[in-house]
Formats: structure tokens, sequence, C-alpha cells
């Protein structure tokens, strides 16, 4: 049923769930604009927090976890495709990083979380660990995961028991977009969003060891495709097991911790760094469930890859289908758009989520029957390639 050459299709199917997981949270979050009517039924009050923590449970860190992984894995393809020609990719992915900087800025406009820009950055760590050795990547993966910066503040913070730290500037930034979201016209908001958004957005990456984690994953991703852990056989199926009940297992100890750790240690200056390192593993620990939950029901269960290998189309457009959800959420949600913010609630945000997501899915499907790329990744691709000589 599955061919070594399908090894894209799961990665597309990962792609698809991940986007997906992105636009459900993305709606019950009004797309960075907390701002919900008062809800006083009960039942909506008990389906709005469960819909609210099991969505959180579920993607939050984790959806856009796998998206970076698979960031690092699509290089690896794009890479190793041009090896095999005796081409050099890292300096046209540069190229493309460039690019993927102006989409995350055209992203921005109407989206205050954007991730784009980030990748945009982060993603130039691929060009300089491409050639090594697997083994010394993961060293390096690894000590990023671990989040040095976050150790050395919490060994300053237990050396210099009087130390404060700064206030976090994030919340700043998100503020003044949230006046503009609140009040302001499109152009007003555009124009707020692409400083202060992209700001707030940075600002709450770095404060929360985002620009560690995320090139981390890059490379993970890109080991996954260097030693082919993608392909349908025996010994992969063995680690993807092994993968499942490890990061299960890590998951609800390192996450308990966390919610414990607030009863045990009142210095922000020494639980701040401390939460986010062991949040980090958690979340990574719950994404590796989860990235192994999805390939060993693709390749193990014919129904379970009848059903997954529907998710394909909607990978295959991830850069669409992502700048695509911040214009329909931002129009919906913003003061611009319908306003919908104050007349929406988290239950019926998610349900609309449910209902665009189809719409967007329908229209993936419908698009790839008749296209190799999806609009934006076709205009993406074409200018990544300008100038190329054919060969």
């Amino acid at each position: 049923m599955i061919k070594d050459t399908q090894r894209i299709d799961v990665a597309d199917v990962l792609r698809g769930f991940a986007i997906m997981g992105i636009f459900l949270l993305h709606s019950i979050e009004h797309f960075n604009f907390y701002s919900y009517p008062e809800v006083d039924n009960p039942w909506l009050q008990f389906t709005d927090k469960s819909i609210w923590d099991s969505m959180f449970f579920l993607f939050g860190g984790k959806a856009y976890g796998i998206f970076a992984l698979l960031f690092g894995f699509s290089f690896f393809i794009q890479d190793n495709n041009q090896l095999q020609k005796g081409n050099d990719f890292r300096l046209r992915f540069l190229w493309r990083l460039f690019l993927l900087f102006i989409w995350g800025n055209i992203n921005a406009m109407f989206f205050t979380g954007e991730i784009l820009v980030l990748y945009s950055i982060a993603g130039i760590v691929l060009i300089f660990v491409a050639r090594l050795k697997i083994k010394t990547i993961l060293i390096i993966a690894t000590i990023l995961m671990l989040q040095p910066m976050e150790w050395g503040k919490l060994i300053y913070a237990l050396i210099n028991p009087e130390y404060i730290p700064d206030r976090p500037m994030a919340g700043y930034f998100f503020k003044e977009a949230f006046k503009v979201q609140n009040e302001g016209t499109f152009l007003e908001m555009a124009k707020t969003n692409l400083w202060d958004g992209q700001l707030a957005s940075l600002t709450w990456a770095w404060e929360n060891a985002r620009f560690f984690q995320t090139p981390a994953l890059f490379m993970i991703g890109m080991v996954i495709g260097k030693a082919g852990m993608l392909l349908h056989n025996e010994k992969n199926i063995r680690f993807w097991n092994r993968a499942l009940i490890i990061g299960i297992i890590c998951f609800f100890p390192l996450s308990g911790l966390v919610s414990m750790l607030p009863d045990f240690i009142e210095n922000k200056a020494i639980l701040t760094p401390l939460r986010l390192i062991i949040r980090s593993l958690a979340n990574m620990g719950f994404m590796t469930f989860l990235v192994s939950l999805v390939i060993l029901i693709y390749y193990h269960t014919v129904r379970g890859h009848k059903w997954l290998s529907k998710l394909r189309p909607y990978g295959k457009m991830t850069l669409t289908n992502y700048i695509m959800q911040s214009i329909i959420g931002s129009f919906i949600f913003y003061n611009w758009g319908l306003a919908m913010h104050n007349k929406l609630g988290i239950t019926y945000s998610f349900l609309l989520g449910i209902v665009l997501f189809i719409l967007q899915y329908f229209f993936c499907y419908w698009w790839m029957k008749n296209h190799r790329h999806g609009p934006l990744e076709y205009i993406w691709r074409k200018m990544t390639w300008i100038g190329a000589k054919k060969k």
C-alpha cells in the first residue's frame, strides 16, 4: 500500500494536521485579539473552558512544533535534491528565507502572532549545519532545546537572590496592537501590526525561548530527513513506536511539574526560566507522541491511512492556508472587518473555526486536483529560482 517514495506524503499529512490545529487555536484566541462577550449560560461556560483547555492541551506549543520540524525536513528535501544534481542549495535557501521574511510581513499586516518572520531568521542556522554529521547536529539541537539562556538566567538568580528581572516587553507591544484591533481601520491596523505587532510577536518569542527551540526543531527535522526516518520500513516503525512511548511518558510528569512549581517557588526570577525550560521539554514530549502517532496510524492501518491521506492537499498548501487564515480571522474578529470579537464566545468561535477549516480544506482539495503547488507556494517557488540557470 505504501511505497518508499511516499515519505513526502506522510510529511504533507503532518503539515495538514499541524496547520489545522493552528487554525483552531487561533479561532478560539480570536487571532490574538483576546476580547470576548460575557457568558452567563452555565453550559456555555462549561464548553468554553473545556474547549479552551482541550485545544491548548492538544495543540498549544505542539502544532507549531510540528510545523517547525517539517520546515527543517523540507529544507533537507530541497538541499538533497540539489546535491544530487551537483548544486549547493544553501545560498539559494538564504534568498528563499528573505522571500519568507516578505511573506511574513504580509501576513503580519493582518495578524500579530505570525511566525514566518521568526522562521526566516532562525532558518539561517540550517545553512551552517547542513553539512555536519548527524551526531553533531543532534548535539547542537539538544543544547538549544535545553534552553541555555534560561539556564543562565536561573543560575544567575540562584547566585543573586536579590535580583529582580525586567518586566516582559511583549505585553506592551500587544497592548498597542490591541487598541488598533479594537478601534482602527484596516490601514491603521496594517501600519501598527507591521511595527508594534511584529515587535510583540518577536519579543514574545524571545521571552518564551522560541529563538532557541525553533532552530533546534529545524535541525531535528533535517536529521529526520537525512536519516530517512519517514520511510516505511521495520527499523523506522520500531523507532516511532519507541518515540511514541517515550514521548508520552516524559510529557505527563514534566507537565505536572510545570503546574506544581508555583506552589513551591515564589521567586519569579527563578520560577520563570525554570518553567520555560520544563514546559518546552514537556511540549517536545507531547509533540513527539503526536508525530509518532500520526506516522504509525498512517503506515499501520488501512483505514487510518485512507483518512489521514485526506489531509495531504491541505498540507501541501501550508503557506497559502496560513496567510489565508490570518486574513479571514482578522476580517471576522477585528474592528476593520466584522468585529465579531465581542459577539462570539470561545465555543462559537471554535465551531466557526471548524466550518472555516472545512471550507479551506475543500478549496485545497479542488485546487490540488489541477495544480502541483498552492498559489502562494507556486509564487514562492518561482521567486526562489529566479535567475537560476537551467541544467
